[in-house]
């Protein structure tokens, strides 16, 4: 892997080696996660497919976050994260789920203030997903573009990518 190189090339090559996939669902980013995986060429080789899942019920519905856990935590939680996250990985059939979820403003949702992140990631290797939390700054598109960044850091920390 060379310098200089994209962290989502360098995501991708990693896939490739590993002969492993990611599915992505997301609410916060709406589809700016799988569109940065996707931007290398020959991204259809490791990239199954996403889910946008802005609206509450689709997160039970498409991405199989059950109902009680929305009711009980809310769609901007650390929970819910974790389970679109598996939920994801196991609909598109993938070995990672990568998820997002947040507020990005101009109000906060739930209780939950602007700028508060969850982004999850169910990975073959563990039994529970990974949950990183952000509390991000800035404007709907600086904190949208900084989870987007999170999300490609993350799965390249799980896949031991490392950049400049």
């Amino acid at each position: 892997m060379s310098t200089g190189t994209p962290l989502v090339a360098l995501v991708h090559e990693a896939l490739l080696a590993r002969r492993a996939t990611v599915a992505t669902a997301e609410s916060l980013t709406a589809g700016l996660i799988a569109a940065a995986l996707t931007e290398t060429a020959g991204s259809s080789a490791t990239f199954r497919g996403g889910l946008v899942v802005y609206a509450t019920e689709l997160k039970a519905t498409l991405a199989g976050v059950p109902r009680p856990l929305l009711d009980s935590h809310g769609p901007v939680s650390r929970p819910v994260a974790a389970a679109l996250a598996t939920g994801v990985a196991q609909r598109l059939g993938a070995d990672f789920g990568l998820s997002s979820t947040g507020v990005a403003g101009p109000a906060s949702q739930g209780g939950a203030a602007v700028g508060t992140v969850f982004i999850g990631l169910a990975r073959p290797d563990r039994t529970e997903p990974e949950v990183l939390d952000l509390h991000l700054n800035g404007d709907r598109a600086e904190i949208r573009r900084a989870t987007v960044a999170a999300a490609v850091r993350l799965l390249a920390a799980a896949l031991k990518v490392e950049s400049d």
